[in-house]
């Protein structure tokens, strides 16, 4: 784990965040949730980890998190399900409340006879929206869910009955006879985040999308003054460095580590070398992206085109994005005979690029493109050319 000292602070964003989210204003939508987006790998877990729930915890408010992306294989629905029951353990009243609603004629806490937690889920006895009422009336404070990577809940039935699940307790501890429940949603891809706000079939219909701010000139400041290099670094060189490789801060940790036991280098030139690093870093990482790219069969990259093309409104199925699918592979310069796109053949692409990570699927049979960047490699290698 870090040192406090290794963490780049952001307080005041922190502060304001949580402002906004707890203190909701007449007309505002906060109180249906609020859904943070910002890149992979931009410092957003650690500003929720190390900032965010402690600037909650410090108005008063009880903070579950869960981080759905923790342990991929793992249903999001049972993680959601097990951080509310481990955010009622300890809580005594709070149990022998959950064991009088499920009929428990014997209860003693502490004792032999336990309230087993099992008994909370979904279609368990107890529900998560009794469990958190139950906690709400116990604490007698705001409680805020803090769901980190939340599109993760899509990909199984479990995780999308659990954000309604969640919908059902927010609109019971939002009333003005409990203490409050506020829903923070975070994600790395905002078109996947989207679909859980878009549609009124959605359990966070209408909820505010947040772009989260990226890492600034601060945190270069911050990183060249700490940083143990054998020479010293400039924030004003650094800086524009930064932003040009998309705000990453474990490229600039990358780059650090591999001079950091260079005893011989010229110090004079440890600067420029650092920058090449840096630049090197994240050209092998889009060059990584690119092989699996160009790896792919034709109707494949057709596929994954037109998806980086349409978006949000990307239709696997429907009639025209079969045209497009065609267009796609005339353009790539394949002969007439061989531009074939049916509903079997865009099956199988789809199984092959999700398999690939290339592409995510929702459990409803919506998808979305794994990385953002993959739309912007395909735009500058001109494949998105004419499918825009």
């Amino acid at each position: 784990m870090p040192s406090a000292a290794a963490v780049f602070h952001r307080p005041e964003l922190a502060r304001k965040l949580v402002q906004q989210i707890l203190q909701v204003g007449v007309g505002s939508a906060a109180g249906s949730g609020v859904f943070l987006s910002a890149p992979r790998r931009t410092g957003k877990s650690t500003f929720v980890r190390e900032d965010l729930r402690p600037a909650f915890e410090a108005e008063g408010a009880l903070v579950v998190y869960v981080d759905l992306w923790a342990n991929p294989p793992a249903d999001p629905g049972d993680a959601i399900v097990q951080a509310i029951r481990s955010a009622l353990q300890g809580q005594d009243g709070v149990l022998l409340r959950l064991a009088k609603s499920a009929g428990l004629s014997k209860f003693s806490v502490g004792g032999a006879m336990q309230f087993d937690l099992d008994r909370v889920g979904l279609g368990a006895t107890v529900s998560l929206s009794e469990a958190l009422v139950a906690l709400s009336d116990e604490i007698a404070a705001m409680i805020v869910l803090v769901v980190d990577e939340a599109q993760h809940a899509m990909t199984s039935d479990a995780g999308v009955a659990a954000l309604f699940a969640l919908k059902a307790a927010r609109d019971e501890l939002n009333s003005s006879r409990h203490h409050g429940l506020r829903v923070v949603c975070t994600g790395s891809n905002r078109d996947k985040l989207a679909m859980l706000r878009n549609s009124k079939e959605q359990a966070f219909f209408g909820a505010p999308m947040v772009n989260f701010p990226l890492l600034g000139r601060d945190f270069i400041d911050w990183f060249c003054a700490r940083i143990d290099l054998p020479f010293p670094l400039d924030a004003a060189q650094v800086w524009p460095l930064f932003a040009a490789v998309g705000c990453q801060p474990e490229l600039l940790g990358a780059a650090g580590d591999h001079f950091r036991f260079d005893f011989e280098l010229d110090p004079a030139a440890g600067p420029q070398q650092f920058a090449e690093e840096v630049r090197r870093l994240a050209a092998e990482m889009v060059e990584v992206q690119r092989k699996d790219i160009h790896s792919l069969t034709p109707i494949q990259l057709a596929v994954l085109r037109v998806m980086a093309a349409s978006g949000n409104t990307y239709a696997p199925f429907e009639t025209a994005t079969m045209g497009r699918y065609r267009l796609a592979m005339q353009l790539a310069g394949l002969p007439a005979d061989e531009v074939k796109a049916d509903v079997p053949g865009v099956q199988q692409a789809l199984i092959a690029l999700q398999e690939k990570k290339l592409v995510w699927r929702a459990a409803r049979g919506m998808y979305a493109l794994e990385e953002q960047s993959t739309v912007d490699l395909l735009r500058a290698e001109g494949l998105l050319a004419g499918l825009d």
